[in-house]
């Protein structure tokens, strides 16, 4: 038998290979093999960016060991000299050149010996010599389609070596065998170090580096380019995981390098537009999780924490993130609701609760400063309140027929209709005065009250029994206000001494006393805002004049309201909150914003009033608050 190495070990090197060559032309060509061995493109249904498969080769895989070919031992004499040449002949016309000893190249090789100078050998042999350069032709061409091809190029090489050694076309295919056979080892080394993760991105050889050199060796070899491409598509799953970590910087950075592997090869390109439509996509996730976290009780910091992921891997200015920035501001400060948003809510008994209207977050100076002369010291010492949520504010004050719904519900019994009287405004004397049978289904005059008016003759207790019905209803903390925060509500931003700022109230401004207003007997205010009218004497109907900065309507007058706070007769030792100051038990409580009938003094923002909670006339409203 001829002494080559074994073909079924260079069978199983080849396969080996090929497999990898296999695997690099896959990665090039954006494909990867499914499970099942069915085709899939890369570009995965979640959007996630493609997972270009890695190259791995086996362990024991080695270029073909050297391969020395001898002619085997074949007896030649005169008795079988014709027999053997026409088993050369009949070997070289099927093909069988050198596999054994029946074959052509032993057999002429063998007759050779004994008649060098035979006519009929010398042409066999070199007829056979010309068939092994063809075959050693096609072994090198198959070597870049299939790596078991230098094997058999090795074979054939060994077996022209013997037959014609100084043979120049037997010299030049020996020397292209072994650039091929360089080539070949630089990239297998460069595929062992791809397996070891080695690739030779920063430059300092690894795979990169033994392809290089095998291209050098060889220019344009297959394996070689496609070991690139491997290469390639590694640095290219190296910005996917850095993606999928959200390191979009890192990603960048992987793929810059991925680059300068095959600057025109374009995969790169396709890589980064993938990996920023899964940036876009993550982006508008974090979002999207964000804006969601918000509906939930407590969201606001898992919001937050989406937000600063989002950031990491957003650009500057992205609009993902100044809209996340924002919701979460406004729903730090207002839950669900947006500033200025009027919303009612639905009452279990059916129908809908009073129009709210949702004020600012914000600070003011509460209380009057030195310099007024008008204040009290009820109304000192000033000091600086802060409220960092928002609030639901009722637009206007509880109507008639808004309180009726719940005297309808509840059959509450309300403190001037237990007593039997309540205080009214009686035209011919001008004055305030106790009248029987009087309650908050009356007007001003104790006359039957429209249902658009403000509920009057109610004292406190019966103001917080409406605002613990609405709650109940609603599900929702609806209460009266603080007397901080009516007041806030009240100046609506500007710190003047007056809701309005400075002199006579603004035209149709509100429900005031101005020197311009006449009772039905033609009476007149003896202390009002001069050149001052709104054409009412009396309450109006909420909602009559313009709504303030906040959108309230009718805060600082048509008539004075009860807020939450037990009377104290200064704000010393006040809370700084802006919460209600209660002393449980308390039986007077706060009055404030001015009415149809204050005195200018009394209209002021700073105005207020300490009044027995049972109080009932015909001055004295109130309107309920919403937290949120």
């Amino acid at each position: 038998m001829p002494a080559v190495s074994s073909r079924a070990k260079g069978l199983k090197a080849g396969l080996a290979v090929k497999a990898l060559l296999l695997a690099a032309v896959l990665i090039s060509s954006g494909c990867s093999r499914s499970g099942d061995g069915a085709a899939v493109d890369d570009a995965a249904p979640n959007g996630s960016a493609a997972t270009a498969p890695v190259v791995t080769i086996g362990p024991d895989e080695a270029l073909p060991e050297a391969v020395v070919w001898e002619a085997p031992a074949i007896d030649v004499d005169e008795g079988n000299t014709d027999e053997l040449k026409e088993k050369a002949r009949e070997a070289l016309d099927e093909g069988r050149l050198f596999g054994g000893d029946g074959d052509a190249v032993p057999l002429y090789l063998a007759l050779r010996q004994t008649a060098p100078d035979d006519p009929e050998i010398r042409q066999g042999l070199g007829d056979a010599l010309d068939a092994l350069i063809a075959r050693a032709g096609e072994a090198l061409a198959a070597v870049e389609d299939d790596p078991s091809g230098l094997r058999q190029a090795q074979e054939v090489g060994s077996v022209v070596r013997v037959v014609a050694p100084q043979d120049p076309r037997v010299i030049a295919y020996l020397d292209e065998l072994q650039t091929v056979e360089r080539a070949q080892e630089a990239s297998l080394r460069g595929e062992r170090a791809l397996n070891q993760d080695d690739i030779g991105e920063v430059g300092d050889g690894g795979a990169i580096g033994w392809f290089l050199q095998s291209l050098e060796i060889r220019p344009g070899n297959a394996r070689a380019m496609q070991g690139l491409a491997a290469a390639e598509s590694a640095l290219i799953r190296r910005a996917e995981k850095a993606a999928e970590a959200d390191d979009y910087e890192q990603a960048d950075s992987w793929l810059d390098k991925a680059a300068d592997v095959r600057p025109d090869a374009g995969t790169v390109d396709r890589a980064r537009s993938q990996i920023a439509r899964v940036r876009l996509a993550r982006i508008g996730s974090l979002r999207d999780q964000g804006i969601a976290a918000l509906s939930v009780e407590g969201g606001v910091d898992v919001a937050r924490g989406h937000l600063a992921n989002l950031l990491r891997i957003a650009p500057e200015a992205n609009p993902a993130a100044i809209e996340l920035r924002e919701r979460i501001e406004l729903a730090s400060h207002y839950g669900l609701f947006r500033p200025g948003q009027v919303f009612t809510e639905a009452l279990r008994l059916g129908g809908r609760g009073p129009a709210m209207v949702v004020i600012p977050h914000g600070g003011f100076r509460m209380g009057a400063s030195d310099s007024d002369a008008d204040a009290t010291d009820a109304e000192r010492p000033s000091r600086t309140i802060r409220f960092d949520r928002g609030l639901a504010v009722a637009q206007h004050e509880v109507t008639v027929a808004e309180f009726r719904r719940f005297i309808t519900a509840t059959g509450y019994t309300t403190r001037a209709a237990r007593r039997g009287y309540s205080t009214i405004y009686d035209e011919r004397s001008g004055n305030l005065v106790r009248r029987n049978g009087v309650d908050w289904r009356h007007d001003y005059t104790g006359k039957p009250a429209a249902d658009e008016l403000p509920v009057l003759h109610v004292g406190a207790r019966d103001a917080d029994a409406y605002a613990e019905w609405l709650a109940e209803q609603t599900g929702q903390r609806y209460r009266l206000p603080s007397e901080a925060e009516f007041e806030y509500m009240l100046r609506a931003g500007n710190p003047g001494p007056y809701p309005w700022g400075e002199g006579a109230p603004p035209p149709g401004s509100g429900n005031y006393t101005g020197a311009l207003d006449e009772s039905p007997s033609g009476r007149h205010w003896r202390n009002a805002f001069e050149g001052y009218g709104d054409g009412a004497w009396g309450p109006a109907p909420a909602a009559s004049f313009a709504p303030n900065g906040f959108g309230l309507f009718d805060v600082a007058g048509n008539v004075s309201e009860w807020v939450g706070d037990c009377w104290h007769g200064s704000y010393r030792r006040a809370p700084a909150s802006g919460k209600a100051w209660v002393n449980p038990g308390c039986r007077e409580r706060v009055v404030r914003g001015g009415s149809w009938a204050s005195s200018p003094e009394q209209t002021r923002s700073t105005w207020r009033l300490g009044s027995d909670a049972n109080t009932t006339n015909a001055r004295v409203g109130f309107r309920v608050v919403r937290e949120i």
